[in-house]
């Protein structure tokens, strides 16, 4: 293994992530060393890790290949896999574009959730190179239906079903406080709806078409921002709301708040669901190897 191992760190909305460079997946980044990784007192700190893997090297991503050149290998802050991460996504997008992999414009990305299209605004004049806005066409949501209700503070909260490529439930409160402590996971009834875990987001209004929202992310405790999260809560608003795009023919635009900043979620006829929003590259230097084989 090479002494000098590359990463950088990124964040979107505050939800940020540990990026490592491996084109030709030549690392073995087992669990223990994402969590290692992960780690804000003993490793670098993060939500997630996005492994940057060519989907023609990657044994899950290569029936991709055609499609999207780079595969975003996402992994939780636990160590656990997911489908994917809307925020990572975008600080991927960013990645590339900083390391000279894609330009400003279109980009296709390969996720476990698919093959996502995110689209690298140009830069304001006169701001920084790579700072413009990105948006990730998140795919169509889907609500399995079903009654499911999470743990608040208070009792329990019914809550919606959404589907974003990864499990979300959405419940409305009347205070944000009212989610109580989102390190651990919230309870979910019946114990049963999801056994591989999900996402929760507890949601308050803001005004017309704006909400603000926390999150627990699986395998993650609270972060400070879930992309797919506020694309479930902007679906779940909206049907709430009594807007349905495939209904009315007109798309749909919701205002997100996080902890870590605002995001813009539309919702189009077709079920298409687009993100926008910062993503933003601050960090760069090297892991030590032989650190990164102790933890292994």
């Amino acid at each position: 293994m090479s002494t000098r191992i590359a990463f950088l760190k990124g964040h979107g909305t505050e939800n940020d992530f540990v990026i490592v460079p491996d084109p030709d997946n030549a690392l073995d980044l087992s669990p223990r060393t994402v969590a290692a990784l992960c780690d804000r007192r003993a490793g670098i700190g993060g939500d997630g890790v996005l492994h940057v893997v060519r989907s023609a090297a990657h044994p899950e991503a290569r029936h991709l290949a055609d499609e999207a050149e780079w595969f975003m290998d996402y992994r939780n802050a636990d160590g656990s896999v997911a489908e994917m991460c809307g925020n990572g996504v975008r600080v991927f997008a960013r990645y590339l574009q900083r390391a000279g992999h894609a330009g400003e414009g279109d980009l296709p990305i390969a996720t476990r959730g698919g093959v996502k299209h995110a689209h690298l605004a140009k830069d304001e004049p006169g701001a920084e190179p790579g700072t413009g806005p990105v948006t990730v066409a998140m795919g169509r949501a889907v609500l399995p239906g079903g009654d499911v209700a999470v743990a608040t503070a208070h009792g329990t909260a019914p809550a919606l079903h959404v589907n974003m490529g990864n499990p979300h439930a959405v419940a409305f409160v009347a205070d944000l406080a009212d989610a109580g402590e989102l390190l651990s996971a919230p309870a979910v009834t019946p114990a049963g709806a999801y056994p591989d875990g999900v996402n929760v987001e507890y949601v308050v209004d803001r005004g017309p078409g704006h909400v603000a929202m926390r999150v627990h992310e699986r395998g993650s405790g609270e972060t400070r921002s879930c992309g797919t999260g506020a694309c479930a809560v902007a679906v779940a608003a909206a049907r709430r709301d009594g807007a349905d795009p495939a209904v009315t023919g007109s798309p749909v635009t919701y205002t997100v708040d996080l902890p870590g900043g605002r995001l813009l979620i539309t919702e189009y006829p077709d079920g298409s669901v687009d993100m926008t929003g910062p993503a933003v590259i601050v960090a760069e230097g090297e892991i030590d190897a032989g650190w990164l084989a102790g933890v292994s």
